[in-house]
């Protein structure tokens, strides 16, 4: 059923149409792959085994394209790494940037946990130099997102800005009362002083143990509860989550947050003294109408239904938004495991599941 979603192919003016489909097929196949990893605890075999998948896929497609920033940047993980080629590279490819994170949620899948994300975001670049989805060189940001109703009309929320400030204002553009939002948090000591001021106004705190890059676009899905993501976060998912922000009409501040003094250091000598003070914004971190998103469930969460095998079946859920038309598609696919195959980077032709 994975053909209910059609991309029509040719339109110049639209290139991020040509691999949309083919950005969830590698999704897809990151979560195929990985499947037999849920509940094992052996996150960094199962992180392998999505980005082995992940790349293969990606490189089949018909781009030039420039991993902007990877998740193995934070963790450490077998991951995709800045400046990486993914795609044909044919001479008549369209260049894009390509910002992934094979599994957000490796501890949650390696617990067999809810919550858990195979996600990639690509962008149109003017040149196979030019990056389009930013590379924020701090492991962590400090970060705030809401939805669209926020960002719309007079008054703007400001990152740094009390917190009771900012829920007020929140609350006004909602219309609600400051006791009736519902701010998500991840669940990290660093966090603890903004959960007990949270509470101190009376709004509702939703702790997640993980999956930052959901928790970060739940402000801007309609239905999903939450009204205002905060925290510090990493980086890498900060730039994933604001190509998604965008293309909804929501929108992320966000700016980096060096985790001790060596870090904050290290990037000053590397020349980004001045940007640690700058507020990124969703535009800033993923330019131009170009961008797509893909996102598929690895296990079940509050977007998206987690990877599932009944006999020889297999079923993922997926979604894929793009900024140009604000569009948001779901697709539920069917595998059948007996016929599915994938492209391995690891190995030479298509691989069986």
């Amino acid at each position: 059923m994975s053909d209910d979603v059609a991309f029509t192919y040719g339109e110049e003016d639209e290139p991020e149409r040509l691999i949309g489909m083919d950005l969830a097929r590698a999704s897809e196949a990151a979560v195929l792959n990985v499947f037999r990893w849920i509940g094992k605890g052996d996150k960094i075999g199962a992180d392998a085994a999505a980005t082995d998948a992940i790349r293969g896929m990606l490189n089949m497609v018909d781009m030039c394209g420039t991993c902007t920033i990877g998740e193995g940047i934070k963790d450490e993980a077998p991951g995709i790494f800045v400046g990486e080629k993914l795609g044909t590279w044919k001479e008549d490819s369209t260049p894009v940037s390509i910002a992934l994170d094979p599994i957000d949620g490796t501890t949650l899948t390696s617990k067999g946990l809810p919550g858990a994300l195979s996600v990639i975001a690509a962008a149109q670049a003017k040149s196979p130099e030019d990056r389009a989805l930013a590379a924020v060189p701090s492991y962590y940001m400090e970060k705030i997102a809401v939805g669209p109703k926020v960002k719309e009309g007079t008054g703007t929320i400001r990152l740094g800005a009390p917190i009771e400030q900012n829920l007020e204002l929140i609350a006004l553009k909602l219309g609600k009362r400051v006791r009736d939002l519902v701010v998500c948090v991840l669940d990290r000591p660093r966090h603890e002083n903004l959960i007990t001021s949270v509470r101190q106004t009376g709004a509702a705190i939703r702790l997640i143990g993980d999956g930052d890059i959901a928790g970060a676009i739940a402000p801007s899905l309609p239905d999903s509860g939450v009204d205002v993501y905060i925290g510090i976060g990493g980086s890498p998912e900060a730039v994933l989550a604001a190509a998604a922000i965008r293309s909804l009409g929501g929108e992320i501040l966000a700016r980096m947050w060096p985790r001790d003094k060596e870090e904050k250091k290290f990037l000053e000598d590397q020349g980004f003294g001045d940007q640690l003070r700058k507020t990124y914004t969703s535009r800033d971190m993923a330019h131009g109408d170009g961008v797509v998103f893909v996102a598929t469930g690895v296990t079940d969460n509050a977007m998206l239904r987690g990877v599932s095998v009944v006999g020889h079946i297999a079923s993922t859920h997926t979604m894929i938004i793009r900024a140009r038309s604000r569009t948001v598609r779901y697709i539920r696919a069917y595998h059948d495991l007996t016929r599915k195959t994938i492209r391995l980077q690891s190995a030479t032709g298509e691989s069986r599941l």
